[in-house]
């Protein structure tokens, strides 16, 4: 529902010719997703613009030839169902290559295509549990926290995606042969934790739920304001902390040894909070940010989406934009991320109705009104 269209989405924003395959009947399941407007599926429309949208049963012989029929045209087949799905429908990537070896395969699973636990089904929430990232996310005193999307897809749609380029990029540059590019949920949030692994087999280091502290830097937390708003603050080195020092007009904690050093300010990071904290509990969020940009702190306001779709920068930097919506009329998503100098994308549709494509995608295959009646009544498309 999520990895493999934003691995598609990403691409398609780029300029890539995108299309999206949905089973005729069920569609896809991200159209049940909340939120909805007039019974549609908002999440949907933002995750799957830019794309056309056919239909097509893959698991019907039928289908599968159709596939066949067309694999030789695209650069990329994205597929993000549990390991031997594709084969059991005979579209291996030895079937698909075997008619256009110039093809990238992104899989896109739970656990990947081989090893023990790969023909399990994975969600994103089982990945991100296996990935050891909630064993450290939240409060020492509260369960391990998840976060509050799907996070294991996202990251496994941007890993693809870039993988995707990776590989034809390899093609393109002397090879001239396709190949799989195999992305698991639970790997690509463990990818992401650089220094657990070598931490542990060379200091025997389990990191633990700290709150919002890290044991790498101090301080670093979100800290109230008079105001009921919250503050974000990381002094990731020395010279980041003394800037905040000389924001709070506190510079002698600067010199004092409890915080005059990384290791120092860690050691001594709930004395240091505290003070910190008291600071903020005296400052409006408008007063405390005037300082602390006074002072090139690195700081920044927490937000949610209220904020976002208001803030100066966002709108700067195009990162919410308006998009036609055949249903809705125009609807504000998210932006084109990254930026590119010459080749900037754009938005150019949001997601529409199942099968909204089906006629000129298969008529461009040569299939005549009659043969797409014909494949429409025996639930092919």
């Amino acid at each position: 529902m999520i990895a493999a269209p934003m691995a598609g989405s990403l691409l398609a924003d780029a300029g890539a010719d995108v299309v999206k395959v949905e089973h005729p009947k069920r569609g896809d399941d991200l159209r049940s997703w909340p939120p909805f407007k007039n019974g549609l599926s908002l999440w949907f429309k933002a995750t799957n613009r830019n794309k056309r949208l056919i239909t097509l049963d893959l698991s019907s012989r039928r289908g599968q030839q159709i596939v066949l029929q067309i694999v030789e045209r695209f650069d990329v087949l994205i597929e993000n169902f549990r390991p031997g799905t594709m084969e059991r429908w005979g579209l291996s990537y030895e079937a698909l290559s075997h008619v256009n070896p110039r093809l990238v395969m992104l899989r896109i699973s739970g656990y990947g295509q081989s090893g023990p636990y790969g023909k399990r089904p994975g969600y994103a929430t089982i990945a991100e549990a296996m990935s050891g990232i909630p064993s450290f996310t939240g409060f020492p005193d509260r369960p391990p926290t998840f976060s509050a999307f799907p996070l294991g897809d996202s990251v496994a749609g941007v890993l693809g995606a870039g993988a995707v380029m990776m590989a034809i990029y390899e093609r393109d540059s002397g090879s001239g042969r396709g190949q799989v590019v195999d992305v698991s949920l639970f790997e690509s949030l463990f990818r992401l934790v650089d220094a657990q692994v070598i931490g542990y087999d060379q200091a025997g280091v389990v990191k633990q739920r700290n709150g919002n502290r890290m044991d790498e830097d101090s301080p670093r937390n979100a800290y109230a304001t008079s105001d009921g708003r919250y503050v974000a603050i990381s002094a990731g080195s020395q010279r980041v902390f003394e800037r905040l020092a000389n924001a709070m007009g506190q510079p002698e904690l600067n010199t004092d040894p409890r915080f005059c050093s990384t290791k120092a300010r860690i050691d001594n990071a709930a004395e240091l909070d505290e003070i910190v904290a008291n600071w903020f509990r005296g400052q409006t969020l408008i007063e405390a940010m005037a300082q602390l940009e006074g002072a090139d702190a690195i700081a920044g306001p927490l937000y949610d989406i209220r904020d976002i779709v208001k803030d100066p920068h966002y709108l700067a930097r195009e990162d919410i934009v308006e998009v036609t919506d055949d249903d809705l009329g125009t609807v504000r998503m998210h932006g084109v991320i990254p930026k590119f100098s010459r080749t900037p994308g754009a938005i150019r549709r949001s997601g529409g109705d199942r099968g909204n494509d089906n006629n000129s995608f298969f008529g461009d295959l040569g299939m005549d009104s009659s043969e797409l009646q014909a494949l429409r009544r025996e639930g092919v498309i």
